[in-house]
């Protein structure tokens, strides 16, 4: 029987692909730091990765994704940037958006996903649009400006 992702195991290989892209390389230790978690439950979750055949792991070695895991990794830090760009081009601040990325992630539905990030590529690409798409985040500004000194 095929294990399925949770939000858990999706966090832990998004965490291991950008220590891998950083370093080059994750140990335990890393990963530990990474996710702020017990050397022992990241032990555990390595063996259930290896299990699904999502990562490569060894007892004293490093740990490596497999090109499956890779992919899954990507896609989960993908839909974490969408979210975050998102929640920042709204003018939530970066901690709060960063932590409010985290839980949106692993909890819409594929096509809300889709639609958030066609949404997040038109505003970030404004260039390439007309001009309404700045002056619309002018405005939206002076609105949440004037709103927070009432």
């Amino acid at each position: 029987m095929k294990e399925a992702l949770t939000g858990r195991t999706e966090d832990y290989l998004r965490g291991i692909y950008e220590i891998i892209e950083r370093k080059g390389y994750a140990r335990i230790k890393d990963i530990v730091r990474e996710l702020n978690v017990r050397p022992s439950t990241v032990v555990e979750m390595m063996k259930k990765l290896d299990r699904m055949r999502l990562v490569t792991y060894e007892k004293y070695g490093g740990v490596t994704l497999t090109p499956r895991g890779k992919e899954i990794a990507g896609a989960v830090r993908e839909r974490h940037e969408t979210f975050k760009n998102f929640l920042e081009i709204i003018l939530v601040p970066k901690d709060v958006a960063l932590k409010d990325a985290h839980v949106l992630e692993h909890r819409l539905d594929p096509k809300t996903i889709l639609q958030f990030t066609r949404f997040v590529e038109f505003i970030t690409s404004a260039p390439k649009h007309p001009k309404f798409v700045g002056r619309w985040m002018e405005q939206f500004r002076g609105y949440c400006e004037k709103e927070n000194r009432q």
